[in-house]
């Protein structure tokens, strides 16, 4: 949200599902953070909408603990809609996220507008409609995940792109492994997007473990985020054919240099070395499974 009100990028939606932080984080946490914000959305909407143009739409994205993401609707402006988009959350933040949308017309409006048929089927912890779906299940029980998806008309034969950030580190190496294996086994035209940690175990890895800790935040599945190869692994162990991990600092040579000048000149950056040892400790996997040779 910060990072949208400065200027990183544009993105009109999410002031109405998080509210402006009143105070500035710390100037070297920030301007890392923010860098790495950018390069994540940036990389990440490449994948995604080089999924969406090689299938001419005609396809289904699943973002899992998509939380408050906002993607649905900048992709209903850009006219880059999937046949159907599905949202996955814990029930608590899928309620959330229903009163926002209830609540304000600017998210309420582009979904009724994509809809056709009855009326919007809705209860407090899932929203259906013809091409938005929330709902509320717990990633680490696929078959309980699946049932719910296919209430919400999930089409295990349309192409289907799954996306994760920053969820799959926290769950155990096992109940990671299991949501990626149903992926592979579910769908035969696939691709999964994985973003998140990489490298913890050099010493600033575990400072950033350390750090997380005192918050209260475990992240369970480190330790399959020992490496860029640990990570290509474990996609490649779960059933998927192709497999490929890039850290951040690859990621960022690889956008457009004239909108990264833009965003670099938005801040003074002095800690380079900082900011290169956090981008290096964050990584963009995708895997595929491509029966029709798409």
């Amino acid at each position: 949200r910060f990072a949208v009100s400065v200027g990183y990028w544009k993105d009109p939606y999410i002031q109405y599902f998080v509210r402006q932080a009143k105070e500035r984080k710390a100037p070297e946490i920030n301007r890392g953070k923010l860098v790495c914000y950018y390069a994540r959305v940036h990389g990440v909407s490449y994948l995604i909408k080089a999924f969406l143009k090689k299938t001419e739409c005609n396809c289904q994205i699943v973002n899992l603990g998509a939380g408050m993401d906002t993607l649905f609707w900048r992709l209903k402006d850009e006219n880059l809609l999937p046949r159907k988009y599905f949202e996955v959350d814990f029930p608590m933040i899928v309620a959330r996220k229903i009163h926002n949308i209830k609540s304000k017309p600017p998210l309420s409006k582009p979904i009724m507008e994509s809809h056709s048929g009855d009326s919007l089927l809705i209860d407090s912890h899932s929203l259906d409609s013809t091409r938005y779906s929330i709902v509320g299940a717990d990633l680490r029980f696929s078959s309980d995940l699946e049932e719910k998806l296919k209430k919400h008309n999930l089409d295990i034969q349309l192409p289907t792109l799954l996306v994760a950030e920053c969820v799959l580190v926290y769950m155990t190496p096992q109940q990671s492994a299991d949501l990626l294996k149903w992926a592979a086994s579910t769908f035969p035209v696939a691709m999964f997007i994985n973003y998140e940690q990489v490298n913890m175990t050099d010493r600033f890895g575990q400072i950033m473990i350390e750090n997380l800790q005192r918050r209260q935040c475990n992240l369970a599945g480190v330790e399959v985020c020992r490496s860029l190869d640990s990570q290509r692994e474990r996609l490649l162990l779960n059933g998927w054919e192709a497999a490929h991990a890039i850290d951040m600092m690859k990621v960022y040579s690889f956008l457009p240099q004239a909108d990264v000048k833009r965003i670099e000149a938005l801040e003074f950056l002095d800690e380079k070395e900082l900011f290169e040892q956090l981008m290096q400790h964050y990584c963009i996997c995708w895997a595929s499974k491509d029966s029709s040779n798409l």
